[in-house]
């Protein structure tokens, strides 16, 4: 697609156990698209082949088949110089500072001149280490780790962002910091291609997804499109009525409270059933609320 700054194409990779024939099979020719000034979620429970995915499109490791074209050509020096990456656990030098590791990364980026260094104290800002600017790593904690590794990923303002788990080890403040700092790059003109286990992150910024099962993709689509079929809504009623009488209402559930919890997982049919059966009873209705399956339960029924 002219639009397409991450294009993967039947990509595949297969290893082969130490001291064994056996091969495993870790991603099964898989193909999507990251569109430009897009957050794209790619997600997957463990072992699905994200990280396998994602270290092939860095040129970390070699396909066994398949290609992956970044900005409409193949792999080369000038097209990686324009991608920021995140590993998964991102590797801190312990007796570098963070402005040093981030001036090294600067540096093996090309970026040079004498406005490197405020270049590297703003990307070290911009993820909330400016008080630790000069703290060794081997004093940080995980989170803060994460976050140098993320400044290291943006110092050179690529335009194309590849991260790999980027809330992991954050406390909620880390969270919303670097959610801020996403939604930042996409508003400046950036792509992000994004991968996590922190779906209501995921849900809050991006634009389509990409869900991966055992090494093959099992959906794919913009968020408003994979959650709003309409088979994935339901309808939560509360009732208050008699407890001895709630257990003969349709797909009700007691509750200590004296309150009756149904769940409607059907039509609206089902739902004017019910209500006609409880009012029928002499029941009040509390709440009539609409449910849209979450990103997290579309993901625990389509990927687990």
């Amino acid at each position: 697609m002219m639009n397409s700054v991450l294009a993967v194409r039947n990509l595949a990779k297969t290893f082969r156990k130490s001291f064994s024939t056996k091969r495993v099979e870790a991603v099964r020719g898989i193909s999507f698209d990251v569109q430009r000034g897009e957050i794209f979620g790619f997600l997957g429970p463990n072992g699905a082949g994200k990280t396998t995915t994602l270290k092939m499109i860095t040129g970390l490791i070699a396909p066994t088949l398949g290609s992956a074209t970044l900005f409409g050509a193949s792999f080369s020096h000038d097209a990686l110089r324009r991608v920021g990456f995140l590993p998964e656990n991102p590797y801190v030098y312990p007796y570098l500072t963070p402005r040093e590791f981030v001036t090294l990364c600067a540096r093996l980026s090309d970026m040079t001149g004498r406005d490197l260094g405020a270049q590297v104290e703003s990307a070290i800002a911009r993820v909330g280490m400016s008080e630790a600017i000069d703290r060794p790593a081997r004093t940080l904690s995980k989170g803060m780790l994460q976050r140098v590794g993320l400044a290291a990923a943006i110092v050179h303002n690529p335009e194309l962002l590849i991260l790999d788990e980027p809330m992991a080890g954050l406390d909620p403040a880390g969270r919303k910091q670097v959610r801020d700092l996403l939604l930042d790059e996409k508003k400046n003109g950036r792509t992000v291609l994004l991968s996590s286990h922190v779906l209501s992150d995921v849900e809050l910024l991006c634009d389509r997804v990409c869900i991966l099962r055992a090494g093959s993709v099992a959906l794919e689509g913009t968020l408003s499109a994979v959650l709003g079929d309409r088979k994935t809504f339901r309808t939560e009623i509360t009732l208050v009525e008699d407890p001895k009488d709630a257990r003969d209402v349709k797909d009700g559930n007691d509750a200590n409270d004296g309150k009756m919890h149904v769940v409607v997982a059907h039509s609206e049919a089902d739902v004017a059933d019910i209500l006609r059966q409880a009012l029928a009873r002499g029941a009040r209705v509390v709440s009539v609320s609409p449910k849209r399956e979450t990103l997290e339960e579309l993901f625990a029924r389509r990927a687990l």
